[in-house]
């Protein structure tokens, strides 16, 4: 930092030279309070002016107006993906416990007339055979009502409600009256226009696909 000396007052050349009263004692570049100081600017703040800030928001409103359609269609899909992978997994879990247990175990939508499973769905041990779930009924799982807007349509041999898919002994799809009876068929999940679809075979093995990509996953057209 360099001070500017004041020319009024001579007492700075005496102080290099020794010359002076209490030159001895005083330091030869102390700095003088009243001095101003070379090279400091007066601080100033930068900011935005209106025009540039309503320029600024409308931009941003013009990206979140086109990015919120997209992020819409990817939140369908996730939610389509999350939904047709634990129907599936449910599916698969009803066929273990039947083969575990060497008995009958039946899966039906959480709907008081058994047809919406939208509204979830109950893995269990039909006692009575009735394909509802009731007192003396094991519970084994149950999944609550799927996100809004996401439709599930059911398309397998005595398509009547109550719906359910049951497993018998043997690790096959079975009638809820005759374990010896097969009962394949398909159910399709729709959501934002995609779809998904879980095929249960004469066997009684599900798989899980997608008709836009895959080959044989035919089922139910889209609802309307």
């Amino acid at each position: 930092m360099m001070y500017w000396p004041d020319p009024g007052n001579d007492s700075d050349a005496r102080a290099g030279t020794g010359e002076g009263e209490g030159a001895g004692n005083a330091p030869v570049n102390a700095p003088d309070p009243g001095r101003r100081l070379v090279g400091m600017a007066a601080p100033h703040c930068l900011g935005l002016t209106l025009i540039e800030l309503l320029v600024v928001l409308g931009i941003a409103a013009v990206t979140t107006s086109v990015a919120a359609p997209n992020l819409h269609d990817l939140v369908q899909a996730q939610q389509l993906r999350t939904a047709s992978g634990e129907l599936y997994g449910a599916i698969q879990l009803t066929r273990a416990q039947a083969i575990a247990r060497n008995e009958r175990v039946t899966m039906t939508p959480n709907d008081p007339f058994g047809r919406d499973w939208s509204r979830g769905w109950t893995v269990f041990v039909d006692r009575d055979d009735d394909r509802r779930l009731g007192d003396g009924d094991q519970i084994l799982a149950v999944r609550p009502p799927l996100p809004r807007g996401l439709q599930v349509d059911y398309s397998f041999t005595s398509p009547a409600p109550p719906q359910y898919i049951a497993y018998n002994g043997a690790g096959r799809s079975c009638s809820a009256t005759n374990s010896a009876a097969s009962r394949p068929g398909t159910l399709s999940l729709f959501h934002g226009g995609q779809i998904r679809r879980i095929k249960i075979n004469m066997l009684g093995r599900a798989r899980l696909c997608n008709p836009a990509r895959e080959r044989g996953c035919d089922g139910a057209a889209t609802p309307s």
